[in-house]
């Protein structure tokens, strides 16, 4: 594995990597289809869609039933009816992570500097990292809509490393699909992954990266180990 020796900062993902947003997404967007009396979608054809953006995850929704013409017709009722059904549950069906608060906590504690970076818009990013006892960690936070590009485009990652007056070398980012690594490579950023995420249903070993790593916890004892050899 990649050292890691000289790692100032972190940027972590939000979905499938802190938390199982699955049943979230599920809920919301079975109830934008009952609207359009559309079959409810099982979680597992949900994950697949999930990584790219609010507005890839109701296109890839409604490919499922329509064809092109058909999706662009009802694209913008079925995003307004799934951003107000999302608002109404964010984060009541979504679970932590194994290790996750540990993970952070010790990063933390070890001066680690942390920022989440998420292509989930910001209206429900920064509501639901503050529901789940996550937004304390972080210095900042981005969305899909912070910038006019998003992950895999390595433009939120670069930003990040502004913000912390770092080099991408001495940025570390963690995601679970091949979204979060490749943004990481495109920007100079080393990357690594867990693997209980959602990777478009893909398995992890495909994802190009610097090591898979079993929870944030693990990353932080990473860190730390290496920093004191």
């Amino acid at each position: 594995m990649t050292s890691f020796s000289n790692i100032k900062a972190l940027i972590i993902d939000l979905d499938g990597t802190m938390l199982h947003t699955a049943p979230d997404f599920m809920v919301a967007i079975n109830r934008m289809r009952e609207e359009l009396q559309l079959a409810p979608l099982d979680e597992i054809t949900i994950t697949h869609f999930v990584g790219q953006g609010s507005e890839n995850l109701i296109t890839r929704v409604l490919s499922h039933d329509f064809e092109k013409d058909e999706v662009e017709r009802h694209f913008a009722f079925a995003m307004q009816r799934y951003q107000h059904h999302y608002l109404a549950i964010n984060g009541d069906y979504s679970e932590l992570y194994p290790e996750v608060i540990e993970g952070l906590t010790q990063l933390k504690h070890s001066g680690y500097r942390l920022t989440c970076v998420t292509n989930k818009p910001m209206a429900f990013t920064e509501p639901l990292l503050s529901k789940k006892g996550l937004r304390q960690f972080f210095e900042v936070v981005y969305g899909g809509d912070s910038f006019p590009r998003k992950k895999p485009d390595p433009l939120p990652l670069t930003e990040a490393c502004r913000f912390f007056d770092l080099a991408p070398s001495q940025v570390l980012a963690i995601g679970d699909s091949s979204n979060d690594a490749k943004a990481a490579r495109a920007a100079g950023c080393p990357v690594l992954v867990v693997p209980y995420g959602y990777n478009h249903g893909e398995a992890v070993q495909t994802i190009e990266s610097d090591g898979i790593v079993a929870s944030l916890f693990e990353v932080a004892q990473l860190l730390v180990k290496q920093r004191t050899i």
